[in-house]
């Protein structure tokens, strides 16, 4: 795990019993007096780490550009009457309880001007960066806000649910991973794809690799190498669909996005959820013929969980 700082005052702990103000923080642990026993040192420690956590800015980056070489303009096309697929995605990463603020990661190139026109028409924040070296713009765009904690989503997954995104965020404060996710190991549709790091551990994955693997896909190294600890989260039984894609990569993928919003949107509004999305197909399997022939994305890292035998 990489060291984190500790902060200069102490929370008062959950047992009632306040931390003494002449406690020394020192990389993540607190030296208290001879009168304290390891035990209790070692929970004032962990609250202390938990607490950093807590109070870091969590930020969700949304990398987006319109050069796309299978679907140009692919986050900018329709969702809805109203709103595009990248605006839909918004408005949906804006119903999480713990995300603090939304920066979409675009490029530098001309093309992608109209995407800074959307950021600034919905009031989101933007940040324009190298479109090759992805890391680096993703690295860069939290710098610039001085990010804590990073919640990477891309613009392909327009139907992301923010209770999903969530419970990844709370796992990833509620431990000490370096990495968590549901897409390393893949047992959530793929669509639903979310992935929790801090930017000082991106920073090391940046000084780490120069492999164009790595720097067009961000936080490969992280999962590839032995360097870090991961947790992968696994669906539900009700959620669990690994081969189920509800992505947006190619034609396909948009009329089967398209027909999930129109299906649902009368219902739910923006606020429908994966569970509805698998219940909605489950129900209407013959929608799924319309991306039958989209392209199967064979990440080279990634595995597929075991079926729960929960619920």
């Amino acid at each position: 795990m990489l060291a984190l700082k500790a902060l200069s005052q102490q929370p008062e702990s959950m047992t009632g019993m306040s931390i003494p103000n002449y406690a020394i923080p020192l990389m993540g642990t607190i030296l208290l007096p001879n009168k304290y026993p390891p035990k209790q040192l070692l929970n004032f420690t962990k609250l202390n780490l938990r607490s950093m956590q807590m109070k870091s800015k969590i930020v969700a980056s949304i990398e987006a550009r319109m050069t796309s070489s299978r679907l140009p303009g692919k986050v900018l096309m329709p969702a809805t009457s109203e709103a595009s697929m990248l605006e839909y995605m918004i408005h949906s990463v804006k119903q999480s309880r713990l995300i603090d603020d939304i920066i979409v990661a675009t490029t530098v190139n001309e093309t992608d001007q109209p995407i800074v026109e959307l950021c600034n028409k919905l009031g989101v924040k933007y940040y324009r960066g190298s479109e090759d070296d992805v890391l680096l713009r993703v690295l860069e765009a939290h710098k610039s806000i001085d990010s804590k904690i990073i919640v990477e989503l891309t613009g392909d997954c327009p139907l992301i649910d923010a209770q999903i995104v969530d419970k990844i965020i709370q796992i990833y404060l509620d431990n000490d991973y370096d990495y968590v996710s549901n897409s390393h190991v893949r047992s959530y549709p793929d669509g639903f794809d979310v992935q929790v790091f801090s930017v000082d551990c991106l920073e090391d994955v940046s000084n780490s690799t120069n492999e164009q693997y790595d720097r067009e896909n961000v936080s490969s190294y992280i999962y590839r190498s032995d360097k870090y600890k991961l947790d992968a989260v696994i669906a539900d039984k009700e959620l669990f669909w690994p081969d189920l894609r509800v992505t947006l990569d190619d034609t396909g993928d948009y009329k089967l996005i398209k027909s999930i919003i129109e299906n649902l949107e009368p219902k739910h509004h923006n606020k429908f959820k994966a569970l509805d999305v698998v219940q909605l197909l489950k129900s209407r399997p013959e929608l799924l013929q319309l991306n039958k022939d989209a392209r199967i994305s064979n990440a080279p890292y990634q595995t597929i969980a075991d079926k729960p035998d929960n619920g």
